[in-house]
């Protein structure tokens, strides 16, 4: 199962296990992620924003990370104005220890699809006696010749 969800400003994509580095969170041990925007198992996608208010995904943060220095320049030109600065964006690491409906929904699905596989219908036998019929081919006109170089 994964579920879509909404946090720092972005959406993510996730599933049990999966650890993410989301925008700073001033928070430790475990956190629930409200927004759901989709849900999703073995093929059926859930929309209802009624069912999906009842869901929270579940995760555990794992610490705090420093991401890539960004340079930051401002230059005007022919006045002498020149400024420079940096910037590092703090990201917390948090991994997604429960999506809520995974098992329910899970146990519900596989016996629904085992019938469908057994209730096959046989396909209708093709008489191979039948003319087959072939479209006649379509010539297309010659192009125009032209030459280069003559005026009229």
């Amino acid at each position: 199962m994964y579920a879509v969800i909404k946090t720092g400003g972005r959406q993510a994509k996730v599933q049990e296990g999966d650890v993410l580095q989301v925008e700073r969170m001033r928070a430790s041990g475990d956190v629930s992620f409200e927004p759901v925007l989709i849900a999703a198992d073995d093929g059926t996608v859930i929309t209802d924003r009624t069912a999906l208010a009842k869901m929270l995904v579940k995760g555990k943060v794992l610490g705090e990370v420093r991401g890539k220095k960004v340079d930051v320049f401002h230059y005007r030109n022919k006045s002498g104005y020149r400024k420079s600065a940096g910037h590092r964006q703090t990201y917390t690491n948090v991994e997604i220890t429960e999506i809520p409906g995974a098992a329910k929904k899970a146990a519900a699905k596989k016996p629904a699809a085992k019938k469908a596989t057994t209730e096959q219908k046989p396909k209708a036998a093709k008489p191979e006696d039948a003319p087959v019929e072939k479209k006649p081919a379509v010539k297309k006109p010659a192009a125009k010749k032209t030459t280069q170089g003559e005026d009229e």
